[in-house]
């Protein structure tokens, strides 16, 4: 017996060291493909930049003087970088988000809005273009109106007799509700001529008016929602189970999750302020890279993430290149995100 528990215990050793070299090697290959696909972003829009441009454009910063013209400078600074870069931490936050929500609430049909992040974000943009407030100003109002959102959520949950995952789940389903009867109203009320297609568009996201100032208040936000859940990735499994038998195993269940909410709620207020409405992307996401990886957290975190910043960069180049004029990117995140929610409801319906 002594020599088969040893024997077990080595060959249980051996799986797990090959699990983590594919592990390895796959987020290896994420992180190649995400560096391949944004250099390429650099070359794609109205204005092409050739390999030798987008070299030299960014070289140009560094005292590069070479031949290179002004106007591929411009693109390559002003408006390529910013944008992409944006595309990167938008993509990784709501990956990671949907992720974390999908674990917490034991279903993998959860999206990043689903306590009305999204919504909270919408309506407070929606008043602050309505009201005539600057890029900066709108930025700034999406951002309070989806942690507000959320944290109303979260407080009205907490005075049900109901179990707190469903009361999360319901509470956060009438906010939602209640923030897009805001914005239905105030669409009503706004100037067809001007007001109105500015709360349309932006609804609709987009990062055509992205610029290192906007890019750089959501950063720190990002930034921060993405280091709490890569720290504690491993409690999200805890989470996962049922929440009586997490207690039993001495977890406090309430300040984690608090602690996930807000970090996901960080994370996505932060990229609606900052892109507007682009959904599907943390729904999808977080399935593709549990394929992948398995469905421990502690994996599935940072191969989400990855995944999902590759995704958004390239749907972002498809927006600004498919068609002569730019395509909003929730348009084309909803058009692929449509077709996969579908098949997600059918393969559960078979099992």
């Amino acid at each position: 017996m002594g020599k088969m528990g040893e024997g077990f215990r080595a060959y249980k050793a051996h799986m797990e060291a090959v699990r983590q070299r594919h592990y390895g090697m796959l987020m290896w290959g994420m992180a190649g493909a995400l560096l391949a696909v944004t250099i390429l972003s650099f070359g794609i829009g109205y204005y092409p930049l050739s390999p030798g441009q987008v070299i030299s454009a960014f070289l140009s910063r560094f005292g590069y003087q070479g031949e290179i013209l002004p106007q591929a400078v411009t693109v390559f600074w002003s408006i390529r970088l910013p944008r992409i870069l944006s595309a990167v931490f938008i993509g990784a936050s709501l990956a990671a988000a949907g992720a974390t929500y999908q674990g917490m609430f034991r279903n993998p049909l959860v999206s990043p809005d689903i306590l009305g992040v999204s919504s909270g974000a919408g309506l407070g943009a929606a008043f602050a273009i309505l009201y005539g407030a600057s890029n900066w100003g709108i930025q700034l109002a999406a951002f309070a109106g989806g942690v507000s959102a959320v944290a109303a959520s979260y407080v009205i949950s907490r005075k049900s007799t109901h179990s707190h995952t469903l009361s999360l789940v319901l509470t956060g389903s009438m906010i939602m509700s209640l923030c897009n009867a805001g914005i239905t109203m105030i669409k009503y009320v706004a100037d067809p001529n001007d007001v109105l297609q500015q709360i349309t568009f932006w609804l609709m996201g987009s990062l055509t008016k992205t610029d290192m100032n906007a890019f750089g208040f959501s950063f720190l936000p990002m930034l921060a929602g993405l280091s709490v859940l890569l720290i504690f990735r491993w409690r999200i499994n805890l989470l996962t189970l049922e929440e009586e038998e997490a207690k039993s195993l001495g977890i406090n269940v309430r300040r984690y999750r608090l602690m996930f909410i807000g970090a996901s709620t960080l994370l996505s207020a932060a990229a609606v302020c900052l892109g507007g409405l682009i959904g599907w992307v943390g729904l999808m996401i977080p399935h593709m890279a549990r394929a992948l990886v398995g469905a421990d957290y502690g994996r599935l975190i940072p191969a989400s993430a990855m995944l999902g910043a590759g995704y958004l960069v390239l749907m972002d180049d498809i927006a600004r290149s498919l068609l002569s004029m730019e395509l909003p990117i929730g348009v084309v995140t909803s058009i692929l995100g449509a077709p996969f929610f579908i098949y997600l409801i059918v393969k559960r319906k078979e099992r």
